[in-house]
């Protein structure tokens, strides 16, 4: 089975309490995350934005409430994700609405040069090719448009160790009992070691086409933003 099949389904099965796992593994920092990641792109004051592996909305419903002219769509390649987030918008009457659609980052259902800013939070680790992916996000940027993408990274060296022991044995054990399916959280916390630091993802951005690139660390480089131009 393609790997991105297997993604796919593996967040089909823990869409309903995704959100819920994301706070308590994260310690609440996750929430800290998306706001600086939409602070930077409300700066940009884009006009139109693409939100990509969107999951559940977070980041799509964050930056309507900042950029509430703004014409926002929100793409996902797992529609059990999909469905959280347009239940989700119902129950908050976001207006004006996110359009959310069916969007791989292997080939997204946009235009060449089409979009001002585009979003993506912790979705570049699960790119079934990761060059291809980011060629893709380079596409459909304006020039002189950005890319705002907030992944994990490798941690500061003296906290590594702590780190990685926490990815190893209490995060698995943790989402299972809050999702039920600790295979799905193997995979996370396997895709996150494995995942290279920013500065190589850096590099590979300027080999995928832009320009300009800066990568900020959060919370001990447990994540960083990346801030690509085109």
């Amino acid at each position: 089975m393609p790997e991105g099949i297997k993604v796919q389904k593996m967040f089909a099965g823990i869409a309903k309490r995704y959100d819920l796992a994301n706070t308590l593994l994260s310690g609440g920092a996750c929430h800290y995350w998306a706001r600086k990641l939409v602070r930077l792109v409300a700066k940009e004051k884009p006009q139109q934005i693409a939100d990509l592996a969107t999951g559940s909305g977070d980041i799509a419903f964050a930056l309507r409430k900042r950029l509430p002219e703004a014409e926002i769509g929100a793409y996902d390649f797992c529609e059990a994700m999909l469905d959280v987030a347009r239940e989700r918008q119902q129950r908050q009457n976001t207006q004006p609405e996110i359009r959310f659609a069916f969007g791989d980052c292997m080939q997204l259902p946009l235009e060449s040069d089409s979009t001002d800013a585009l979003t993506i939070a912790y979705g570049v680790r699960n790119f079934e090719d990761r060059p291809r992916g980011l060629r893709e996000l380079h596409r459909i940027l304006r020039p002189g448009g950005k890319a705002f993408i907030l992944e994990f990274t490798q941690p500061a060296t003296l906290f590594r160790p702590f780190y990685y022991l926490y990815l190893k044995l209490a995060l698995p054990l943790i989402a299972w009992a809050i999702t039920g399916d600790r295979k799905a959280y193997d995979y996370l916390a396997g895709s996150i070691e494995s995942f290279p630091p920013k500065e190589k993802l850096s590099e590979e951005l300027r080999d995928a086409g832009f320009s300009e690139v800066r990568a900020l660390g959060l919370t001990f480089s447990i994540v960083a933003v990346h801030i690509a131009t085109k």
